[in-house]
């Protein structure tokens, strides 16, 4: 259970690299960061799409874990999404800034 558990948290990894960012006064490390950020989800993408398709066709082997990596998909794209909208927030803010 601790094993499936760690697999999960494993998703605090984008918060951790956001955290970074805020840290970061260069633009390009925010932009390395955020890179970075969008190809950890796109592999968690893929690899619940894999699991998707394995059970689809029969050819899971654990279920617990094609369902876990399916979740892991979900709630990172969640994050991202939420990501995405606090930005488009922000910037729509600055851009309401007059000066």
């Amino acid at each position: 259970m601790q094993n499936s558990i760690g697999k999960i948290a494993n998703i605090n990894g984008i918060a951790n690299k956001l955290e970074h960012a805020n840290k970061v006064t260069d633009g390009s490390d925010f932009s390395k960061v955020l890179q970075e950020s969008l190809g950890e989800v796109n592999k968690t993408q893929v690899k619940g799409d894999q699991a998707m398709a394995d059970i689809a066709t029969g050819e899971v082997k654990n279920l617990h874990q094609a369902a876990l990596a399916i979740g892991k998909a979900e709630t990172s794209m969640k994050v991202m999404l939420e990501i995405r909208n606090k930005a488009l927030s922000a910037y729509k803010e600055i851009a309401r800034t007059q000066l």
